[in-house]
């Protein structure tokens, strides 16, 4: 199975049942699926299989047409990160030197002529609006949808829909088409920042992100009547999980931007029965379900799963409490892992408020579909209650980061991924996290490499040296700083260095805050020791 048979699947076994709801937009399946056909026709015309297209827009609905249609062409999905900078994303588009790039207006309006000088074709992905559609002003528009005129992708596609079916749902490629995909084939290339702080593209192939979603269907099943809301970027992997509902036939609900009070509105709305949050999201809906009387609209939510960062304890406390009959579901997983892995069930969560408080720190167990093991610096295993490197194995490990081998190479113990992540797993199985990727701060669910914010601030002429570390934030459970030594003679201005960024780094990956040091401090090897800066980070918050 590839990734577009999902929805040829859906779309024969249940045309009529609704598949995504956006602001002004539903679609069942046999649209979804007449949409990611013509897509995949309009990119196989542009593009040659193993081509990465590049996507960047906000959470519109085409884009998730793009999660099956670009894959389905033998191309490669490449997203964009809409919150980087222009030269973040310029960076990005010229190491992966795509046949096309398809961005919304907006995005297309903020690159400017950053992507003159490139060879990439520009299409242009904006709302849906099918509603006001010209049948006869598309035509002269799209030439019969020939891009090569508007390059108006959108347009397009609403008139294809209109136009009603132009085939029998069914896969888009003869089966023993040798010139169609196959499961190795990439799928999708997701930058993710790692420790080195330089990006690295990690291939996802169909086989993989399917072993992801089964994994993930597994462990934490849908129900024939949920209506799943998706509040998450779609360039993020968790963008899997559009797939794992859409595999059970379930409708999605896509958000563009999250908004308590949207996301409320949404849940009344549309029945929405489970969702995916961050804790920071779903600290924020409980505010504002407590702000304005609507509790009674969050107790709707029979399922909640959240990843991204822990849950603290309070936050477990006061969700169980308001939502006495909603399971509490955590997945952790990584880009290179196509999704979750491991996974700690609501049972699991109602015991840890009452009778297990252990379970707090638990990651879960692993899926039905992978096998984890901690190990040592030399690969060996490492007893029950011992600290040591999570790795993991299964069909959903990504086979490696594109052009760089040596990364790849670093990131297996044959066929093991290292996760780069310290944990352990106690008597009764369950995988406890002990410490992230050391470097790597997650703040309000985005990754950020600290190496990449501090060769930014390192520019500044004033400053001497800098160490970027992440520290505790009741908001976005960690915050970005930067603790720097100025230059002989210099006086470093926290708000103005904070300000100097600003261009540099996505906003989340700013500086929050700044603290001013006479030295750094140093571990036995003579580098600078970011234990000990955290460590004071976390006595400086608990005072």
């Amino acid at each position: 199975m590839l990734l577009h048979d999902v929805i040829a699947a859906a779309a024969l076994d249940a045309p009529t049942t609704t598949a995504l709801i956006a602001d002004g937009t539903r679609w069942d399946f046999a649209t979804l699926h007449r949409r990611v056909a013509s897509m995949a026709r309009h990119v196989a015309g542009s593009t040659r299989p193993g081509d990465p297209v590049v996507v960047i827009a906000e959470n519109l609905p085409d884009v998730v047409v793009a999660l099956y249609a670009v894959p389905a062409t033998g191309g490669v999905l490449t997203p964009g990160n809409t919150r980087h900078t222009v030269a973040e994303l310029v960076a990005m588009i010229d190491s992966v030197d795509p046949a096309l790039v398809i961005a919304s207006p907006s995005e297309l309006e903020r690159l400017g002529g950053a992507l003159d000088q490139r060879e990439a074709t520009l299409w242009s992905l904006g709302p849906h609006e099918a509603a006001e559609l010209d049948l006869t002003a598309a035509l002269d528009l799209t030439a019969a949808l020939d891009l090569t005129a508007a390059q108006d992708l959108t347009a397009a596609l609403d008139l294809t829909a209109a136009q009603g079916p132009t085939a029998e749902p069914g896969g888009l490629a003869e089966p023993d088409d040798p010139a169609g995909p196959d499961g190795d084939d990439t799928a999708w290339l997701i930058h993710t920042s790692g420790t080195t702080g330089r990006p690295k593209a990690a291939e996802l192939t169909h086989t993989g992100v399917l072993a992801a979603v089964l994994n993930t269907a597994l462990a934490r099943p849908l129900h024939d009547d949920d209506v799943y809301l998706f509040p998450f970027p779609l360039f993020h992997v968790a963008a899997y999980n559009v797939v794992h509902a859409h595999l059970r036939r379930r409708p999605v609900v896509l958000v563009d931007r999250f908004d308590a009070a949207g996301v409320l509105d949404r849940i009344e709305r549309h029945g929405v029965t489970t969702c995916s949050l961050a804790p920071t999201m779903l600290a924020m809906l409980l505010d504002e379900a407590d702000r304005t009387g609507r509790i009674d609209t969050l107790r709707r939510l029979r399922g909640i799963s959240y990843g991204a960062a822990a849950m603290p304890p309070a936050l477990l406390h006061r969700t169980l409490g308001a939502l006495p009959d909603c399971g509490l579901g955590q997945g952790y997983g990584m880009t290179e892992l196509s999704g979750n892995a491991v996974f700690l069930s609501p049972e699991d969560h109602r015991r840890a408020a009452s009778d297990a408080p252990h379970l707090l720190t638990a990651a879960g167990r692993p899926g039905p579909l992978v096998s984890v093991r901690i190990v040592d610096d030399s690969g060996a295993d490492l007893g029950r209650g011992l600290v040591g490197e999570i790795v993991v194995r299964g069909d959903q490990v990504s086979p490696g980061y594109r052009g760089d081998p040596d990364a790849t190479a670093a990131a297996r113990i044959g066929s093991w991924l290292r996760t780069g992540d310290l944990g352990r797993i106690d008597e009764d199985g369950y995988l406890h996290v002990v410490d992230r990727a050391k470097d790597l701060i997650i703040t309000g669910g985005e990754n950020v490499a600290s190496r990449e914010v501090e060769d930014v601030v390192g520019r500044h002429p004033e400053v001497a040296e800098v160490a970027v570390i992440g520290v505790p934030d009741a908001h976005w459970g960690e915050a970005v700083r930067a603790v720097v030594v100025p230059v002989r003679g210099a006086r470093v201005d926290a708000d103005a260095l904070i300000e100097w960024t600003r261009g540099l780094l996505a906003g989340f990956k700013r500086p929050k805050q700044v603290r001013v040091v006479g030295q750094l401090p140093l571990n036995a090897s003579g580098k600078i020791d970011k234990v000990a800066l955290r460590a004071a980070a976390r006595a400086e918050s608990s005072e």
